[in-house]
């Protein structure tokens, strides 16, 4: 049994990652075999309840824009530029609240971030409620905006930092799960009440997480970084378990942390991370990575396809509410079967098809998915300006989008976010997250805000478009995104191999 617990850990993790107390035989395997494969507490579940109740906010936050449309642009008088400045203004506000996410983070915790950016949520939603001029509307949608874009940093790297490595794949996809339910309820009840009250909804989540924050641990590597160790080991404790030996995770977080305190003084780095850090040659890959896969996410028309569904739907001649409660019903199923896939197949696979046993995916997943769908809604729109199969054109349309949404929903709408809470060493973390997060809210803007208007100047080009880049996509995942599966956040964020080698001296200087 020793001789299996050595050979799964020589596997599993980095090589200074050994035995802290020095244990041999049996009892030392049990400790390490539950250290890989920790089970998923009760304290676990609630502290990541109540996290992903803010990702609830962002997607129906994200999505009241479509719904509300008519509503607003009848009772308020927009045109739709103005309605496009609306729609579009969220994600300037994200923006704003991405370049503070990782500091905010760093400074006041990642519960303290979660608590303030909900302030910002509950003020926008009663802005947007009782609003009856344009400008308050969009202020209230700024505010809603800020606070979401500290949430979409913030969430995923709480849950990632609270999580084994062998749940922390399908646990922080529960965070793109919520955004689906937030998503599919602004969908299905905005159809049959006024905005108004869609907006008076909004603030119940907000309201919940806050009582919420109340009840979790903070996160014991945010708390470790702060020099809390006692206060770390106390919330791992009950995080994995009262029965479970954390003593080996508790080793490890620490002496990653003190590595990379001790490189970062031989190389004469200020303790705080400035934005020149990020473009050192040792986090070059992360970076790419990060950015890459934000800006192909947004460049896909994810955002222009959700913000503006049921005018979509309305344009290509079919059904605006039957066409968005046919994507809720896709949606949904297909965001929990990528919660179930996630720690399974690993992330590559679901990102693209790769090999031949997991054909399946090659439909369903990956942006072969995205692509086809984009292409499919580009068809219908050809067709129907060439007066080319009427009766058949918006039947096209509906199955592009949904193809589109549920491959999406499987692999690029999640995976990416997950990445970016994985990728990056704790001593960039908060500010390569806002970077990552504020390139993903422009292309979001981007695309939101021009949308409509390169609609009316060529429907079919405008989806042929988004349909090339989620081609590219599958090239850019092939080549340079790495696998994360099955790894500790201490393995993943080793920065390269000259780095490793500065670690193996710093341990042995330091014994550690």
């Amino acid at each position: 049994m020793e001789r299996e617990s050595i050979e799964h850990g020589q596997s599993s993790s980095s090589p200074l990652l050994v035995n802290p107390d020095g244990a041999t035989g049996s009892g030392a395997a049990e400790r390490q075999a539950s250290s890989s494969s920790s089970p998923a507490t009760p304290v676990l579940v609630l502290s990541t309840l109540v996290a992903v109740s803010g990702s609830y906010v962002f997607g129906s936050a994200v999505r009241f824009s479509s719904p509300a449309q008519s509503g607003i642009m009848d009772d308020l008088g927009l045109s739709l530029a103005e309605y496009s400045v609306f729609g579009s203004i969220l994600t300037i506000g994200a923006m704003i609240g991405a370049v503070m996410s990782g500091k905010k983070a760093d400074l006041i915790g990642r519960r303290g971030a979660m608590g303030f950016s909900r302030i910002f949520c509950i003020m926008g939603w009663l802005a947007i409620l009782f609003s009856k001029v344009s400008w308050l509307l969009d202020l209230g949608r700024l505010s809603l905006g800020y606070g979401i874009g500290l949430l979409s940093y913030v969430v995923p790297i709480y849950i990632a930092e609270i999580t084994p490595k062998n749940l922390r794949g399908a646990f922080t996809t529960v965070n793109q799960l919520m955004i689906c339910c937030g998503v599919s309820v602004m969908y299905l009840v905005g159809t049959m009440i006024s905005w108004r009250m869609l907006a008076l909804i909004g603030t119940i989540p907000c309201l919940l997480e806050l009582l919420g924050l109340f009840l979790i641990l903070e996160s014991p590597r945010w708390l470790a970084k702060i020099g809390r160790n006692e206060d770390c080991e106390s919330a791992l404790q009950h995080l994995r378990g009262m029965n479970v030996d954390i003593t080996k995770e508790a080793a490890e977080i620490r002496r990653r942390l003190h590595v990379i305190r001790n490189i970062r003084k031989s190389l004469k780095l200020l303790s705080n991370s400035r934005i020149l850090d990020l473009f050192q040659r040792a986090y070059a890959h992360s970076l790419i990575v990060g950015v890459g896969l934000m800006v192909l996410q947004q460049l896909g028309g994810v955002n222009a396809i959700a913000y503006y569904a049921s005018a979509i739907f309305v344009s290509a001649g079919f059904s605006g509410s039957v066409g968005t409660r046919a994507m809720v019903i896709v949606q949904v199923p297909v965001t929990m079967l990528g919660v179930l896939l996630m720690d399974k197949l690993g992330r590559r696979p679901l990102l693209m098809v790769q090999r031949a046993r997991y054909p399946i995916l090659m439909f369903a997943s990956i942006r072969s998915g995205t692509c086809l769908g984009c292409f499919l809604m580009g068809l219908s729109f050809l067709l129907r300006d060439f007066e080319m199969w009427k009766e058949f054109s918006p039947i096209m349309a509906l199955i592009g989008i949904l193809v589109f949404t549920g491959s999406f929903s499987l692999g690029m709408g999640r995976i990416p976010w997950v990445l970016m809470s994985e990728i990056f060493p704790i001593n960039i973390k908060g500010l390569a997250g806002s970077v990552v997060t504020i390139v993903n809210w422009f292309g979001s803007w981007v695309v939101s805000y021009a949308f409509n208007f390169v609609l009316e100047w060529s429907s079919e080009g405008t989806f042929f478009i988004f349909s090339g880049v989620c081609g590219l996509t599958f090239l850019f995942v092939a080549k340079l995104v790495p696998e994360t599966k099955g790894r500790t956040l201490e393995e993943i964020q080793a920065p390269n191999h000259n780095i490793q080698a500065s670690t193996n001296q710093f341990s042995a200087k330091y014994d550690i």
